[in-house]
Order: structure tokens, then sequence, then C-alpha cells
């Protein structure tokens, strides 16, 4: 009785913190927000706990830092851990490396599909000779080349290829690897489930 009072009460203060933390984010987005005493206050409550991922250079592309992601991700995993607690009582080791897989897996899931609607707009855009120069597709094209990059030294052994040959093989690479690893994670997370400890 006692653990699930405790679970609850945390898990709706790792949710509200949470709630900050992604209204601070979008804070930084709009500089003129940042700016008065609410502002002030969430940056003193929120900044130090963001502190603590953004040390990390890995977790930096160019000027896109993920270190907010990596640590509303971690606040998710540590909620879903306490409603576990709240509503069952009990969690397993299983129980918590599912929900760890299940968070990595949904940054994971959500690049590869990001990157396979690049490919998509980009094999559009070279199949109707769109201008290629425009901003957007400069935007596209700098975070999809890295992928395609990989796929081209894997699959075709950093052969000189035809580009739209490039965008279509990346395409249908970064779609198998979407579909097959969901399929795979999914089940890797029914066996942790089922695990007795």
């Amino acid at each position: 009785m006692v653990v699930t009072v405790l679970a609850r009460v945390l898990g709706a203060a790792v949710s509200l913190y949470m709630l900050l933390c992604t209204i601070r984010v979008f804070m930084t987005w709009v500089p003129n927000l940042t700016a008065g005493k609410f502002g002030a206050l969430l940056a003193r409550i929120v900044d130090p706990y963001f502190a603590l991922f953004s040390r990390f250079r890995f977790l930096r592309a160019g000027q896109v830092d993920f270190s907010p992601v990596i640590a509303l991700i971690a606040l998710s995993v540590l909620g879903n851990i306490f409603t576990t607690l709240a509503y069952a009582g009990t969690i397993t080791v299983g129980y918590v490396l599912s929900i760890i897989l299940s968070a990595l897996w949904s940054v994971v899931g959500f690049v590869l599909t990001f990157l396979t609607i690049c490919a998509v707009l980009r094999i559009i855009v070279y199949a109707l000779h769109f201008n290629s120069l425009h901003p957007l597709l400069r935007v596209v094209d700098s975070i999809l080349n890295p992928a395609l990059h990989a796929v081209n030294r894997v699959i075709y052994r950093n052969r000189a290829v035809n580009y739209l040959q490039g965008l279509i093989t990346g395409f249908i690479i970064l779609l198998i690897l979407r579909v097959g690893c969901g399929a795979l994670i999914g089940l890797v997370n029914s066996l942790l489930r089922s695990l007795p400890f």
C-alpha cells in the first residue's frame, strides 16, 4: 500500500517535471519567451537537469542538440516505472528493461521514419526535376546524406552509383530497418516482460 501511494506521488512529480522540461524546450525556440520572471524561474528549475545531459558531445550533431530529447526520455522511463509500480505494486527487472528498450526504440524509430520520409521527399523532387538548390532541400540533403553514404558503403562498397539509384536503395534499406527493427523490438519487449525476475 505504501509503495503504491509513494509510486503515484513520485510518478505525478516526474510527470509535472517532464511537462516543465517540455515547456522550457519550446520556450527556447522563441527567444523572447525565455525573458521574464516565469522564463527565469523555469530555467532555474529545469536547466540544471538538462546540463547533466548536455555535457555529452555525442548528443550533438552539428548545430542540433539531442540532449534535451535524451533527458526527456530518461524522465519518461522513470515515470513509466513509477506508474507500473503504482498499479501493479511490483515491477520486474525484465519489465524495467522493456521500458528502457521501448524508450530508446522510440527515438531510433522516429529517426528512421524521419529519414525514410526525407528519402521519399528527395526521390519525388528528383523525379519531378524541381530546383535542388532550394534551402529546404539543402537542409533535407544535409540530414539524409550521411545515411545514404552509410548505405552506399555497405551495399555498393563505395562504388559510384547514380544519385537516384542511391536514393531508392537508401529508402528501401531505411524502410526495411524501420519495419524489421520495430518487429524485433516488439518481440524482445514481449520476452522481457514475461521474465519472472
